[in-house]
């Protein structure tokens, strides 16, 4: 998957040394650029809308619980 193409995932929000993290099941994680507000979704399953902008990361545009 090349940066900058958009992804629409449903995973649980975590937090991993501070970072908000994806768990997108079976072993995939996902590292969130996303706004503090974010943060209050924390050990819930939400949906999340985002541009890939690195190796695993991905620049929020959305979150939701799902």
């Amino acid at each position: 998957m090349p940066l900058g193409t958009r992804h629409e995932l449903i995973g649980l929000l975590l937090e991993d040394r501070g970072s908000l993290v994806l768990d997108v099941g079976h072993g995939g994680t996902w590292r969130l650029d996303a706004g503090r507000g974010a943060r209050r979704l924390l050990g819930e399953r939400v949906r999340v809308e985002g541009v890939r902008d690195g190796f695993d990361l991905l620049a929020v545009k959305r979150i939701d619980r799902a």
